[in-house]
């Protein structure tokens, strides 16, 4: 079944202070706030949601397609959707856009400072979910707010069942807007944060989106994740990961997990489970992108957390 990613491109930029940011800023002095930090260590990640989620997506051997919009810095990034063989028929350059990125500082204690410079991604309202011939399964994730409500409406036009996933977009979009995505969309998946934000924005409680949605997915970290399908809640203990390095991209990598057992019919319990492995394969690496499992060692990793094979 194809799959259709809608959501951001982007470069992390992750740089390492090696001290405390609050050794070098006087809070007396933070209305004139003017300091510079040393980062020795620096390395640059290919990310974004889309990016992200279409690339977990082919571990697990399924062939999605990317729609997103990047900028003209974005060969590096184009050479590795073809190297990972991802297409590439719906991302569009901006001319005169830089692709979307992060610049992030984190101190000994683990603090951040992060500018985004959203670039490109605020034109994804360029492209048309009806343009991509043959999808049968979408997600809309977080990218350009235009872009945004332009996909959840182009997927209910076409008929084409898809999972909303507001995540770091929620701050950007307003409470009626979020209402109209949710009753647009099929399934919606959230942190449980997110989730505590997007009621208080909509005005409806949990129960009220749970009862409007075929399926809300609620990660809890740590904790696992609950979904809430068919007037039962599912409880998804969360894999046991082999150490904990990054969070960064673990939402993606679980929301993969999820589409594919959409796309291949399985039940939630599976569909879950298998989500929560693949986030527990992420988090012991840094980046959103530099886990390498093979089908083989994903099978293994969901066999010694559920006991069983998930195919």
């Amino acid at each position: 079944m194809s799959i259709l990613v809608c959501g951001s491109m982007a470069y992390d930029s992750i740089m390492v202070f090696n001290d405390r940011f609050r050794n070098h800023i006087l809070p007396e002095q933070i209305h004139i706030l003017n300091v510079s930090f040393l980062v020795p260590d620096l390395r640059r990640e290919f990310g974004g949601c889309a990016g992200n989620i279409a690339y977990n997506l082919k571990l697990l051997g399924a062939d999605p397609l990317i729609m997103a919009t990047v900028g003209e810095d974005s060969d590096p990034y184009r050479r590795r959707l073809d190297h990972l063989g991802l297409r590439q028929d719906h991302v569009r350059e901006v001319r005169g856009k830089f692709t979307a990125q992060a610049f992030i500082t984190t101190d000994l204690d683990d603090n951040q400072i992060t500018a985004f410079h959203p670039g490109a991604m605020f034109h994804s309202h360029l492209n048309d979910v009806r343009d991509a011939a043959g999808v049968k399964l979408g997600i809309v994730a977080p990218d350009g707010r235009d872009g945004m409500l332009r996909h959840a409406q182009g997927f209910a036009q076409a008929g084409v069942p898809f999972i909303f996933d507001p995540g770091q977009a929620l701050p950007i979009l307003s409470g009626e807007e979020l209402r109209n995505c949710l009753k647009l969309a099929t399934w919606c998946t959230v942190n449980d944060y997110e989730m505590r934000l997007m009621s208080e924005k909509t005005g409806l409680s949990e129960a009220e989106i749970v009862a409007g949605v075929d399926a809300l997915v609620v990660t809890l970290g740590a904790e696992g994740s609950r979904i809430h399908a068919r007037g039962e809640c599912i409880e998804i203990p969360a894999a046991k990961p082999d150490e904990i390095l990054d969070p960064t991209g673990c939402g993606d990598a679980y929301r993969a997990g999820l589409l594919y057992g959409l796309a291949n019919g399985w039940d939630w319990l599976r569909s879950g489970r298998l989500a929560a492995v693949m986030g527990a394969i992420k988090i012991a690496h840094r980046g959103g992108q530099n886990h390498r499992p093979t089908r083989d060692e994903i099978a293994a990793r969901h066999v010694a957390a559920f006991g069983e094979s998930p195919w």
